[in-house]
Parts: C-alpha cells; sequence; structure tokens
C-alpha cells in the first residue's frame, strides 16, 4: 500500500471480522466522513485485537501480506478515501 507506512483498514462492510496481514495497522473505523479517528494499534503478541472505537474484531493471518485483508474491500487506500 503505498498510500501509508503502516496499512489502514477499516469496517465500511460491517463484517464480524476482518482477517489482516499486519500486528500494526490504523483503524479508521468506516470510510470517510464517517470514520472515527485514524488510531494506531499494535497487538504485541496477540492473534487479534477489537478497535475500542468501532468494535471491529480483527484477526492477524500469517498468509497475507503487510498490507492486505479479508475482505479485501477493508484495507483503505487513497482511493477508496
Amino acid at each position: 500500500m503505498g498510500d501509508h507506512g503502516t496499512p489502514h483498514f477499516h469496517n465500511e462492510p460491517g463484517v464480524a471480522q476482518v482477517r489482516i496481514g499486519a500486528k500494526e495497522f490504523m483503524c479508521i473505523g468506516a470510510l470517510p466522513p464517517n470514520d472515527h479517528p485514524h488510531i494506531f494499534i499494535d497487538m504485541g503478541d496477540a492473534e487479534e485485537v477489537i478497535c475500542p472505537y468501532c468494535s471491529t474484531h480483527y484477526i492477524y493471518d500469517s498468509t497475507l501480506s503487510h498490507d492486505a485483508c479479508i475482505p479485501a474491500e477493508c484495507a483503505f487506500t487513497a482511493a477508496t478515501a
């Protein structure tokens, strides 16, 4: 993802879980203009985390590239803004 050094993810589709290939990332909640403050989340040794703003359940998936996610439409880029 060339737009950000840290991958950004959102849950605009409202899915129960977002699988991601990074343990350090930004959650933006939904797509602008309905996004929440863009917060940095570091999973540390954990395999999953819940965003304190939007309650999106993120699960680390080591088979994905650093900026990839499932569902793919939950990756935020300038093109999705």
